[in-house]
Order: structure tokens, then C-alpha cells, then sequence
């Protein structure tokens, strides 16, 4: 069987970790009544920080801690694969931590992290400023696992606007693309649906984009517009505002059919690599 359900979750996530878990547990639940095998969390679906430090009290060594607790039990418990949205781990400047995005199997087993390789450092109005790197530390590789869904890659929010991390992503076997985000209102009005879409189309892949929806008790006011899209560009689902499930079926033999018959990716002519140093 090539037809499988996936589902994106939407939060608004605040800065209580205990009850942002709660919410996660009760959206996770949602999306396996609906039927979705793969289900998607939302970046920082654990803690919408109301300071940079706040992200550093709660920053967990790998394969240890409750928030990685919290993920293996809900894919263990539901038999689904899940998508951790982002948890922060241990870095190797002491003094800022990883946007960790690990992928768990059925059985509650991590197998994979990709950790956020472009930081959000702009400014996106006179009054509204960020700059991801006085906390985070930049990931250095991309990933790409097989997952009984196909050929999973793992990209997070600001890294939609650097396609040749996609494309990096293509010439591992990229079939489906988990994007976890938490999409600015501002940049979200002006370019959300145009990334996601755009990624999906130029390489005939499927996207996920789980986003954070809705205000912050930090002040901050995401986007939402959660996506399911085909490789054709086709929005499956969407949901506008707020905490909720959105799940769509995935079909590899029509996007087998859809790279066969409109055979773009075997026209590249640059090849992509990463420079990285993991």
C-alpha cells in the first residue's frame, strides 16, 4: 500500500511546558482518531520562551529528559511515528542550545534529530526583532530517513526561504518534508503559503508544514495556516487560526507518476551538496 494518512498539528504555545505537553497530548490524540499514522508537532510546541534563558532551563541532553520522555511515550502509546516539532538540547557553546527536531517511531524509539540549520536574525517590522542566535547554536547537516511513509526530510521554519537545503534534501531520495514552524503573522501574511507551496512544487515532494497559530503570552503572534501539500502544489488541507488537527492522505505511486511523466528533477543540471561540518 502506497496511501497513507498524515496529520499536522497546529498550538499556540505558551510558556507553561506542563500545560503546552497537555495540549500537545490531547492534538496527538485527535490526529490518531482521524486515522494519521504520521503526525507532526509544531516548532517550540514545548515552550514559546518569554526569554532567551527560559529556553536553557528546560534544555535536555539527548535521550534524556521529559519532553523526549514525553515524545517516545505518545509514539509508543498511540503506535504512530511523530515528528517533534523542536525541543532544545545541549550545544556545544554552553551558553546557547540546539533547535533539536527528533523523529520517533512506533515503538516510542528516536531515530532521527535534525537540528535547525538557519537562524531567524532579522527584523521583521521597526518594533519586532529577533535573533535566534543569541540562544540557538546552527545545525550543520540535513536529514533524510526511510520511514514505512517514504522518504522523510526534516527542514524547520526560516529554513523554507533557503531552497538549496531542499534540494539538498532531493538528492538523498527526499519523498515527504516535515516543516515544523512558527511562522511570524507578519512574514506568514506576505510568504507562508508562497514557501511551502514552492518547496513542494520544485521538487515534487510532499509538504507538511505544522505551524504555531495564534497569540503568545510573550507578546509574539504567529501565522498558523497549517498545510498539508501535494507535489503538484495542491493544498490538501489547511487550518487558519488557532490549536487543531488537519490530516490528508499521501499517495507515493501518483507522485511516482506525477516525477515520471514531468521529469524536471532528471533535468537539474547543478547539483546540490551540503558544507557542512557535523
Amino acid at each position: 500500500m502506497s496511501i497513507y494518512r498524515i496529520a499536522a498539528i497546529q498550538m499556540a504555545s505558551g510558556s507553561n511546558v506542563s500545560a503546552n505537553l497537555n495540549e500537545a497530548a490531547r492534538l496527538i490524540l485527535e490526529a490518531v482518531n482521524m486515522g494519521a499514522q504520521l503526525v507532526i508537532l509544531p516548532e517550540n510546541f514545548a515552550l514559546m520562551a518569554m526569554h532567551g534563558t527560559d529556553t536553557l532551563k528546560v534544555c535536555e541532553i539527548p535521550g534524556k529528559g521529559p519532553l523526549q520522555d514525553f515524545l517516545s511515550q505518545q509514539a509508543a502509546r498511540h503506535g504512530i511515528w511523530l515528528v517533534g516539532g523542536t525541543l532544545p538540547l545541549v550545544a556545544n557553546d554552553p551558553q546557547k542550545v540546539r533547535a533539536a527536531c527528533l523523529v520517533f517511531d512506533k515503538t516510542g524509539t528516536c531515530v532521527a534529530r535534525y537540528d535547525k540549520v538557519h537562524l531567524f536574525d532579522v527584523s521583521v517590522t521597526a518594533n519586532e526583532h529577533y535573533c535566534e542566535s543569541d540562544t540557538f547554536e546552527a545545525g550543520t547537516q540535513t536529514v533524510v530517513i526511510d520511514t514505512p511513509f517514504g522518504r522523510l526530510g526534516i527542514a524547520i521554519c526560516y529554513d523554507l526561504r533557503f531552497p538549496e537545503l531542499f534540494r539538498c534534501m532531493l538528492t538523498q531520495g527526499v519523498e515527504i518534508i516535515s516543516v515544523p514552524s512558527a511562522f511570524t503573522a507578519v512574514t506568514g501574511r506576505a510568504h507562508w503559503e508562497l514557501l511551502v507551496r514552492a518547496r513542494a512544487v520544485e521538487n515534487l515532494c510532499y509538504i507538511i508544514a505544522a505551524n504555531q497559530g495564534g497569540y503568545h503570552v510573550n507578546g509574539r503572534e504567529t501565522y498558523g495556516d497549517s498545510m498539508i501539500i501535494d507535489p503538484w502544489g495542491v493544498v490538501l488541507t489547511r487550518l487558519n487560526r488557532g490549536a487543531g488537527v488537519i490530516c490528508a492522505d499521501i499517495n507515493l505511486e501518483n507522485q511516482t507518476t506525477i516525477r515520471r511523466n514531468f521529469p524536471v528533477l532528471q533535468h537539474r543540471k547543478i547539483q546540490c551538496t551540503f558544507n557542512g561540518n557535523g
